[in-house]
């Protein structure tokens, strides 16, 4: 059994001095006291993901307290600088049910997803202080004065990303450089979806990333948030199953659909395609098709309002 990394029994003092540390397999490190933790330790190129998953679970906690596992520390190691660590609670999970789905629709709708409670760190700003990392692609974030604008840079990230790949995905940066131009415009410009106030995201929220406890208290982890649209919020859950209409309806029960509600569906495959096309840098081609499907849809959508 290895030992615990110095740093992190440092980190753990400071939460009961008085508490011994073991290991208890994986992740998990137990205190005499009975709390059961999980750290993780890494290379100095860990780094950065790190940090914007703990940024991350910080905001989500602040907003909704429980819904995510609570950070407790997050740093570096002492000696080399270079082995960054993070200490959370360990929750341990079975995959979500619908009684617990609909109770997490209803928490983030009226928590999470509630303005008042990222009023003081988004600051009427969308984006993320930190870079953050949706599976394996790095998110640059940073400030914008509009959801229009921070949104465009996300799918600019992944069109660049798609680029370096060369002429293999030319229709998908073709068709997406005229989403950036036209169809983001369109559907996102403040003057026509009004009101939209930035609160916090997970991010990346599929089924994966969601699981029950005992009690039947749902909680969501592993987050790539930034703070932007709550619809946007939704778009993975969809793709990829585990989250019935029960959820949705549940959510829209008590968070209403922004308005103009005649574009929902058009705004569902805007940000949906922000995962296809992720999917696409990181797994390949085989995603590429919906990704094309959309963009094609949502062109010919606004030419039609031409």
């Amino acid at each position: 059994m290895s030992a615990i990394a110095p740093s992190v029994l440092n980190a753990l003092k400071t939460l009961d001095p008085d508490a011994t540390y073991s290991q208890a397999g994986g992740p998990k490190v137990k205190s005499s006291k009975g709390d059961v933790f999980y750290v993780k330790t890494g290379h100095s190129r860990n780094y950065d993901q790190w940090k914007g998953e703990a940024e991350s679970l910080k905001a989500m906690y602040a907003a909704a307290p429980g819904i995510c596992p609570r950070l407790i520390a997050f740093g570096e190691d002492a000696e080399s600088k270079q082995r960054p660590y993070m200490i959370s609670e360990y929750k341990q999970l079975t995959s979500l049910s619908s009684t617990a789905g609909k109770v997490l629709a209803k928490r983030m709708a009226l928590e999470l997803h509630e303005p008042q409670n990222s009023e003081a760190a988004a600051k009427g700003r969308f984006g993320f202080e930190w870079p953050t990392y949706c599976g394996a692609t790095r998110l640059e974030n940073g400030w914008f004065d509009t959801w229009e604008e921070a949104y465009a840079s996300l799918i600019r990230t992944l069109l660049d990303g798609l680029r370096q790949e060369g002429p293999t995905y030319s229709e998908i940066y073709n068709l997406g450089d005229q989403v950036v131009t036209k169809v983001i415009p369109f559907l996102l410009n403040p003057a026509r979806l009004q009101d939209v106030q930035p609160v916090i995201l997970h991010g990346d929220l599929w089924s994966g990333n969601a699981g029950s406890l005992a009690s039947g208290e749902p909680i969501i982890f592993d987050p790539a948030s930034y703070y932007g649209h709550n619809e946007a919020d939704l778009a993975i859950a969809r793709i990829f199953g585990g989250f019935g209409a029960a959820f949705f309806a549940e959510y829209h029960h008590h968070r209403p659909k922004s308005p103009p509600v005649e574009e929902y569906d058009e705004r569902v495959a805007l940000y949906e395609l922000f995962h296809y096309l992720n999917h696409t840098v990181l797994f390949g081609t085989s995603y590429a098709p919906p990704s094309i499907s959309r963009m094609r849809r949502l062109l010919k959508f606004v030419e039609g309002k031409a």
